[in-house]
């Protein structure tokens, strides 16, 4: 199977390069940070069946601990992805990070578009004004995101031809932080199957690959060598390479979050739950290196101390519940690459959250469950306008996502969302897979 080429959005701000994403995605994907530790929107998209596309510029924000510079963003795109879109605003001249933009992106040898955005105004820049950037001239397009002006030229420029999927085979990515246990585990994993089909390293996008099979299951692990150690910009930020470990989620049908026993889980554990939450994966919280928690923790490791007969390893799994309240759903599983503890288990664990991926509702017990749900705690709604749920059909899976019908469901407050899928998930678990809703207003 080819892989699936990786297209990139880098420039400074205010390009225009959301906009941008969001025309060639032909949908709208807000691209914006919300508050630290919750979830990210997606900030990549697959493109009809042939390519991969990323905005860079969604990962950063000033107040993460994982804020990325517009240099290392461009650094991390190039390293990673096939083609390079360098968006500028034809209305202003650039100035020398644009020309450092230039420089790296062209340095890389790869395939270099240079994308003038805001064609359509009125102060736009004749082209030779952006020529001096070095990019080829047949490769310096004009282009409208508000209008589309110049887009059919652009999309003819970037490639059609549609990859096809695997659809028999189970895809798992490790994920996580540096030093948290993913070579090891990725070794583990490949030593204890028998069946070993083959095995390929070193990717284009340093994705390092294994092919098992498991109970007639064939599983292709996917471990993400992405994830960069603390850098000299400051002591104690992790950066990430986030082309990388977005092209794994995207690719893969199940994420494995690998936390370290040894060291406290951060924001970034979080961000990256979350970046797999929004794009639909099924997902296992596996704590790594349970051989070393009795000698190398201190008991008073979570700010308190250890008191009676709970273990270190009772309070990690507090924490891990505490921090991680937005993935209720989600299966922790305690390993050692060591000894061995529970790898094996990853595998059972992985064929069960495909089943649920898969699973169908029946559309008379999803009824009843709105029901009950309606009956138990009425929706609030406005002074004169209340929203009347009145019927619910599963209409996909992978991730299972599901339609509400009624009236006024606009007003339905977040809460009581989260009320229904609480009472979904009583008469269907859905372990370690995310659920959608989508609510729509009936006309009579």
């Amino acid at each position: 199977m080819k892989k699936m080429p990786v297209v990139a959005l880098v420039g400074q701000t205010n390009a225009g390069k959301s906009s941008i994403f969001n025309r060639l995605a032909k949908k709208n994907i807000a691209i914006v940070a919300r508050e630290e530790g919750t979830t990210r929107d997606n900030v990549m998209t697959t493109v009809n069946d042939a390519f991969l596309l990323i905005d860079t510029a969604g990962l950063k924000n000033p107040t993460d601990d994982f804020e990325m510079t517009i240099q290392e963003q461009v650094a991390d795109a190039v390293e990673s992805a096939d083609i390079i879109l360098l968006v500028l605003d034809s209305t202003k001249y650039f100035d020398h990070r644009d020309a450092r933009l230039a420089k790296d992106a062209l340095r890389a040898k790869k395939t270099v578009y240079l994308v003038l955005n805001k064609c359509d105004l009125a102060e736009s820049l004749p082209i030779e004004e952006f020529r001096a950037l070095g990019v080829a001239p047949e490769n310096i397009l004009y282009v409208s995101a508000t209008t589309g002006q110049g887009f059919a030229k652009l999309i003819e420029k970037l490639p059609n031809e549609k990859i096809s999927v695997e659809h028999d085979k189970l895809k798992i990515a490790l994920i996580g932080r540096p030093n948290v246990g993913k070579s090891s585990l990725f070794n583990s994993l490949g030593k204890k199957q028998q069946a070993v089909v083959s095995s390929k390293q070193g990717t284009t996008r340093d994705i390092n690959r294994i092919n098992i099979k498991y109970k007639g299951q064939e599983i292709e692990i996917l471990d993400t060598a992405g994830l960069r150690k603390p850098g000299k910009r400051e002591v104690g930020i992790e950066k990430f390479s986030a082309i990388r470990t977005l092209a794994a989620i995207e690719e893969a049908d199940i994420c494995c979050l690998l936390v370290d026993s040894t060291e406290p889980h951060s924001k970034l554990d979080q961000t990256l739950a979350g970046q797999i939450v929004e794009a639909g994966k099924g997902i296992v919280l596996v704590v790594t290196k349970s051989d070393l928690l009795d000698s190398s923790v201190p008991t008073n490791y979570f700010g308190e101390e250890n008191v009676g007969n709970r273990t270190v390893a009772d309070f990690l799994l507090d924490a891990l519940e505490k921090d991680f309240d937005f993935l209720p759903y989600a299966p922790v599983l305690v390993t050692s690459s060591e000894t061995g503890e529970n790898v094996t288990q990853l595998f059972e664990l992985a064929l069960q959250i495909n089943d649920a991926r898969h699973f169908k509702m029946k559309t008379s017990d999803l009824n009843r469950v709105l029901v009950n749900a309606v009956v138990a705690h009425a929706p609030a709604g406005l002074k004169n306008t209340r929203p009347k749920p009145k019927y619910i059909v599963q209409t996909d899976v992978c991730p299972p996502w599901f339609v509400v019908h009624g009236h006024d469901l606009e007003l339905l407050h977040w809460s009581w969302k989260r009320f229904l899928e609480r009472k979904i998930r009583e008469e269907y678990p859905f372990i370690g897979t995310p659920i959608e809703f989508s609510f729509r207003n009936d006309k009579s």
